[in-house]
């Protein structure tokens, strides 16, 4: 009976493959641990650290203004305008002209028109069917506002009160996700906007559910989208405009929702 020869360069070929195999499977389960932990830092501790940054910032803010004149739920929030100017009324805000110009009313409400600086917070945006009460600043970069868990104003867009198209942007999806649920926003919602010198209420008018990401129509002055004509607006008006990635996961789309300006009470 012949007994099988196992040579010294046989074994260590074979234990080379071992080591290998065992060497692959760490890292395997090494990579897949790190992509874990990349996950939840993106889907949780984003969200954490965002959220916690915004809600210090909007009580700064209203630190810095005086007692809040808004939340979620509030009778200013809610749409309790009463007597409240409308759009185009003189009560001290900026109104088209007859020439084409503006007309300036009040200092106070004036005040609202000095150009905030890039990244600075100057507003807080209140929506209480999503129980959103977060800081808007002064443009979109993502590291300076959007990924602070702030909503983003564009710039070149109008301010708040103004007439025209006072447009944000944020986040649907990690970094505080404020606009996350504004899928979820019906026709009469109110949104309110307070900034140092006013309080200013929208009310949601209509959304345009998916476009391109070029599709700058949809904060242009009249928003009106260049991809799907059919939503939109023909006629100037006092408008705010909410903007976000869509579908969820995702940056290959955008959606808008648009409202229109119903009162203004200044501070």
């Amino acid at each position: 009976m012949r007994v099988p020869v196992v040579q010294h360069s046989t074994r260590r070929r074979r234990a080379l493959r071992r080591r290998t195999l065992w060497t692959g499977g760490e890292l395997l389960v090494t990579v897949g641990v790190v992509l874990l932990l990349l996950v939840v830092h993106q889907l949780w501790w984003t969200n954490r650290q965002a959220q916690h940054n915004a809600e210090r910032k909007v009580q700064a803010l209203e630190r810095e203004w005086g007692s809040p004149s808004a939340s979620p739920g509030g009778a200013d929030s809610a749409g309790g305008g009463g007597s409240s100017p409308s759009p185009g009324s003189s009560d001290g805000r900026d109104t088209p002209s007859p020439t084409g110009g503006r007309r300036q009313g009040g200092g106070a409400v004036n005040a609202a028109r000095a150009l905030p600086d890039l990244s600075q917070a100057y507003a807080v945006l209140t929506i209480p069917r999503l129980s959103l009460r977060v800081p808007v600043a002064e443009g979109v970069g993502k590291q300076d506002v959007l990924n602070k868990g702030y909503v983003g104003h564009y710039k070149g867009t109008q301010q708040p009160g103004q007439a025209g198209n006072f447009a944000l942007a944020g986040h649907r999806n990690t970094h505080g996700e404020p606009f996350r649920y504004i899928n979820r926003l019906r026709r009469g919602d109110t949104i309110t906007v307070e900034t140092k010198a006013a309080l200013y209420t929208y009310v949601v008018d209509t959304a345009l559910p998916q476009t391109s990401a070029r599709d700058g129509g949809v904060i242009a002055r009249v928003p009106r989208s260049t991809v799907r004509p059919s939503y939109g607006y023909s006629e100037p008006g006092y408008y705010i405009t909410l903007t976000t990635c869509t579908p969820e996961y995702t940056s290959k789309y955008r959606m808008a929702v648009w409202g229109k300006l119903r009162s203004m009470r200044p501070r």
